[in-house]
């Protein structure tokens, strides 16, 4: 991994902690961004590349676990690291279920700080998907069913594979697409000609079938290939 393309946003109300992360971050090679204010720190992420996002919890007007919800609706495949000075079990639970990659306490330690940051860029690096790059085939299994009106829930008993599994494969799915939501997507497909939408309504009809219970019903699943 080459630390110098990567781009940390620093967000804390405190000039002088966004300083201090800033300089240390800088002393590795990590170009950063620093700011005080939330809600400018979102514009920013809106129209600039952000590999990752360090935000303090507490903030007047709007705290951490807010602006990491707000972050992962702007750009989801952003990792988000939530530091506080009121660490405790609880805390970092609520961090990680919001979305966050990873929680480290205040005052923070410079090598634990460097070594986590480095950490959750190379994993970044490593997973986070290129737009660029086809859908693999079981983002086109997943993609039929989507369009088919299968909820993730349902995707997830139909593949045998965890919810968040086939989560995380829509929003590949969106990202490659660059899709905003599911109007986009069908557009998208239907102008890459992705999939035939008429064997999606087949398979949606088929589905409906078997789900009613009828007895003339015949059923292949087609889409058990491994995530």
């Amino acid at each position: 991994m080459n630390v110098a393309e990567q781009h940390v946003f620093v967000l804390d109300d405190e000039p002088a902690v966004c300083e201090v992360v800033t300089k240390v971050l800088r002393g590795i090679g990590v170009r950063t961004s620093c700011y005080i204010d939330p809600a400018i720190c979102l514009v920013g992420l809106r129209s600039q590349k952000c590999s990752l996002l360090i935000t303090d919890l507490k903030m007047p007007g709007m705290d951490g676990i807010e602006v990491l919800q707000k972050a992962k609706h702007i750009a989801p495949f952003v990792p988000v690291l939530v530091m506080s000075g009121y660490g405790n079990i609880p805390t970092a639970v609520k961090a990680i279920k919001a979305g966050a990659v990873d929680f480290i306490e205040k005052p923070l330690e410079k090598k634990k700080l460097i070594y986590m940051v480095k950490t959750i860029l190379q994993e970044s690096v490593c997973t986070d998907p290129d737009s660029s790059k086809p859908l693999s085939l079981a983002e086109k299994n997943i993609l039929t069913l989507v369009l088919g009106g299968k909820t993730s829930k349902e995707i997830s008993k139909l593949l045998h594979r965890s919810t968040r599994t086939i989560e995380w494969h829509r929003s590949n799915i969106m990202h490659k697409l660059k899709a905003a939501n599911m109007l986009d997507l069908v557009k998208r497909v239907v102008e890459l000609e992705l999939i035939d939408v008429m064997a999606t309504s087949e398979l949606t009809k088929a589905t409906n079938t078997l789900k009613t219970g009828s007895a003339n019903a015949r059923y292949c699943p087609v889409y058990e290939n491994d995530l």
